[in-house]
């Protein structure tokens, strides 16, 4: 049974990452059979993963289709920024002087969010701002934390395919995630936690734009 299980558990977060990397859109199908042969898994392993992304609300049952990788509604957007709220600023503000290995991660990720952008790869940037959010949350050093927001981005990234158009929408944080770094680099919490909060208002409202459009 803990064999089992732990399978699922792999296959949820693979499955999750892909969600968050923009490999698996809001619409597709996870026909049982196919994870059943790719995962070399039982159907029941299988049953139990999807079960568990449904609960994650990062899919659906669709009668006489299946389950699929769900859509995120306006009503929603909310919640998950009130999450991002409780989460983000409060771990810049309880931060301590970034470590090296953590300004090390970051920087990657705001590295390949820049080198992804000049490749035009919207999907990319999109990605790596995500993980650089998460290595935000990262900094309470709570394992329970990580593996919540790691279901909150992943609703976050379903949330970007609303986006009529990827590069306008993904385009002005660039530069926000590099200031964010900057002051945490720089242990000015004050300063990264506005900075972080500006940040926040000005997406929810962008994203609430996103269902407007015809």
């Amino acid at each position: 049974m803990s064999l089992s299980l732990s399978l699922a558990d792999q296959i949820v977060r693979e499955l999750r990452a892909d969600i968050i990397g923009g490999r698996l859109s809001p619409g597709m199908s996870l026909i049982e059979m196919d994870l059943v042969k790719g995962y070399n898994a039982s159907r029941n392993t299988i049953r139990e993963a999807l079960h568990r992304l449904s609960q994650e609300r990062l899919t659906r049952y669709v009668r006489n289709k299946g389950v699929m990788v769900r859509r995120v509604e306006r009503k929603e957007v909310h919640d998950l920024f009130m999450v991002r709220r409780t989460l983000e600023l409060q771990a810049i503000a309880q931060s301590r002087a970034l470590t090296n290995s953590q300004s090390e991660c970051m920087q990657s990720s705001i590295e390949a969010a820049g080198l992804a952008c000049e490749r035009e790869d919207w999907r990319a940037v999109a990605t790596h701002s995500l993980v650089f959010h998460q290595q935000i949350v990262g900094l309470m050093c709570s394992t329970l934390f990580d593996d919540f927001f790691a279901q909150i981005i992943a609703q976050l990234r379903l949330m970007f395919c609303a986006a009529p158009n990827e590069q306008c929408f993904q385009l002005p944080w660039l530069e926000r995630d590099q200031e964010i770094y900057t002051l945490l680099v720089g242990n000015n919490k004050l300063a990264a936690l506005e900075a972080m909060s500006l940040y926040l208002d000005d997406s929810e409202r962008l994203s609430l734009a996103l269902f407007d459009h015809p």
